[in-house]
């Protein structure tokens, strides 16, 4: 593996109207996402306190007994699996999670969560919304879009979700604890714990994010890719497991309504002389053939459905 490193930005410069370094860190943001799909925040307005307090009621919640746990799966008739479950369903050796929705959102059906862990998994979702909202401006700016563009384009925040995973140990045989994927939504944002194992893909090699105290990860997903016709990416990624230790984190997906159009932007294509590199679809469509990935993998790893599905060859 080369010596190549995740970039790390300071956010205060948008929280204290600091001109001069908004400025850096746009460029800033703007190389990690042409070059890495990822990079690290620090300074980000998400309280490091309840950062930490998450950390420990997930770890309270995950070493509950089996039985406990199962008290706060989904529900049969819940619109969406919000609720503790396994993952995958194939290979439930590998990771557990619960599903978070907006606090208050109809998918947000769950029989029963321990009231502590309650009140944290609330008060992180309205904390990495709000920076959610701040990043979604930032990449704004980035791509040269008119103001407010893309918070126009996304006002819905209620199908935004939260998810804390528990990743275990290592097994003898295999590491993985999410295989290599990219995101579909618009932004995804990590809280990892000192353990690490997540890795980027970048032009042939793994690259370790390094976990660090008070670091936030964002990835910018296809949502995105697509937009800017591949200007920005969505990169190639990976959990791998770690020998002896469980990992524990929380991913915010910052997502998109189903019933969106997505297609290249015309500033990235008919505006500079450029063809569209994918045909537009349905965002709901797009997340369901993702999801047929998971509840029937193909027995080819190659025929599994990601954005170049509708790629156009030029």
């Amino acid at each position: 593996m080369g010596e190549a490193c995740i970039p790390t930005v300071d956010l205060s410069p948008f929280l204290r109207e600091d001109e001069d370094g908004k400025k850096r860190a746009i460029e800033a943001i703007t190389q990690a996402c042409s070059e890495y799909g990822f990079f690290q925040i620090v300074n980000h307005g998400v309280s490091l306190d309840l950062v930490k307090e998450a950390m420990q009621q997930s770890k309270t919640f995950f070493d509950y007994s089996d039985e406990e746990k199962s008290k706060s799966s989904p529900s049969s008739d819940a619109p969406l699996p919000a609720g503790y479950s396994r993952q995958p369903l194939h290979s439930p050796d590998k990771n557990e999670y619960f599903l978070f929705f907006s606090p208050g959102s109809s998918f947000n059906v769950i029989p029963q969560i321990p009231p502590k862990f309650r009140d944290v998994l609330e008060e992180m979702f309205v904390q990495m919304s709000k920076m959610g909202v701040l990043l979604e401006s930032i990449i704004n700016e980035c791509l040269g879009l008119p103001t407010n563009f893309l918070k126009e384009f996304n006002h819905d925040r209620s199908w935004d979700f939260l998810v804390a995973l528990r990743y275990f140990p290592a097994s003898n045989n295999e590491n993985n604890g999410i295989t290599e994927h990219e995101d579909g939504n618009i932004v995804t944002f990590v809280v990892q714990d000192g353990v690490g194992g997540l890795q980027v893909l970048k032009n042939g090699d793994w690259v370790p994010v390094v976990p660090a105290e008070g670091t936030i990860v964002v990835n910018v997903g296809d949502v995105i890719q697509v937009l800017s016709n591949n200007k920005f990416k969505s990169a190639t990624h990976r959990v791998v497991r770690a020998e002896g230790r469980s990992r524990y984190s929380y991913v915010f997906f910052h997502n998109l309504r189903g019933d969106k159009w997505v297609e290249p932007l015309p500033q990235f294509t008919s505006d500079i002389g450029e063809p569209p590199k994918y045909r537009g679809f349905l965002y709901k469509e797009y997340q369901e053939l993702r999801m047929r990935n998971k509840s029937h993998p193909p027995s080819r790893p190659e025929d599994e459905i990601h954005i170049t599905h509708y790629a156009i060859d030029n």
